[in-house]
């Protein structure tokens, strides 16, 4: 019981995560925390997976634990695959799953960079008109 709790609760905190990845940077209150996530995201698929593979994942290795326990071991290394055949029941292959988990993940990257920056230095532009007035 306790398990399948935990089952829903990581199916449910890890796809926020990843939503909140793809689409935090569209909101400007939440721009700064979407890309400090997006930054931790790259830390632990870069700097863990020096030591656990390239890609690593806490919440994908604890939500696989979890699977373990209830006898329902995921056949795919790869959050997203198992996502996207859970919730959408559509099969992906391995290697597409991380193509686009990559190449969407340095776009959203590249977008909140952008967006922050701009927001900064419209912030520093209106501080500095703020003051000449």
């Amino acid at each position: 019981m306790v398990y399948e709790a935990l089952d829903v609760f990581f199916l449910l905190f890890h796809t926020a995560i990843i939503l909140f990845n793809m689409f935090g940077w569209m909101w400007r209150r939440t721009r700064r925390y979407n890309w400090y996530l997006l930054m931790a995201t790259a830390v632990s698929w870069g700097v863990l997976g020096i030591w656990y593979g390239f890609g690593y994942c806490p919440c994908t290795d604890w939500h696989w634990q979890v699977l373990e326990k209830l006898d329902r071991y995921p056949n795919t290394p790869s959050y997203i695959e198992y996502l996207v055949e859970r919730l959408v029941g559509v099969d992906i292959s391995y290697h597409t799953a991380n193509t686009a988990t990559l190449w969407i993940f340095l776009l959203l990257v590249s977008i909140s960079t952008y967006v922050n920056w701009k927001d900064y230095f419209k912030n520093v532009k209106n501080k500095l008109n703020n003051m000449l007035i």
